[in-house]
């Protein structure tokens, strides 16, 4: 069903992907928009256990999207550096591809959010992070992405590179 990678020499392995993923705090959400044109939309977002959370409001296009159809890809550049002499960048990311639901019951919402949460305030105290949370809930909606594929790929002279060290 997912296309094998042409370059295999420069695939990442899942524990690099997942590293990756642990190590990013944005990424960009492709969904199919309106009239089936593409919608990508950079996001922040927590990795956990084969599946992504992020945070949305109640409505607007990335909802109608996922609601369509919920398939979406999710891409986070670990590394973009801008090599001039050489003509290119010395990459890394990550595609993670799979299904999108809207968690309608509390309590994943409540998990959903508090992981967010601890992942971008981890020195905010229980009772600070709670006071947001209550203070943001009635416009909330959480996403949970689960992935079904995950493909990681660098730039050759990144690879290259780990076997001279």
């Amino acid at each position: 069903m997912f296309r094998e990678m042409r370059r295999k020499r420069q695939m990442l392995g899942k524990e690099e992907c997942e590293e990756i993923l642990n190590r990013g705090t944005s990424g960009v959400l492709a969904l199919l928009g309106d009239d089936a044109y593409p919608y990508a939309v950079p996001i922040s977002y927590v990795y956990e256990d084969g599946k992504l959370y992020f945070h949305s409001a109640r409505s607007g296009h990335k909802l109608d999207a996922v609601r369509e159809y919920p398939k979406a890809s999710f891409c986070v550049i670990d590394q973009d550096q801008i090599v001039p002499e050489e003509y290119t960048t010395y990459f890394r990311s990550v595609i993670a591809f799979g299904s999108i639901r809207i968690l309608e019951n509390e309590e994943e919402k409540r998990n959903a959010i508090e992981k967010l949460a601890i992942r971008y305030a981890p020195e905010e105290s229980e009772e600070n992070r709670q006071k947001a949370i209550e203070r943001e809930w009635t416009p909330l909606c959480m996403l949970e992405m689960t992935i079904e594929h995950l493909s990681g790929k660098e730039a050759i002279e990144l690879v290259k590179a780990k076997k001279q060290s």
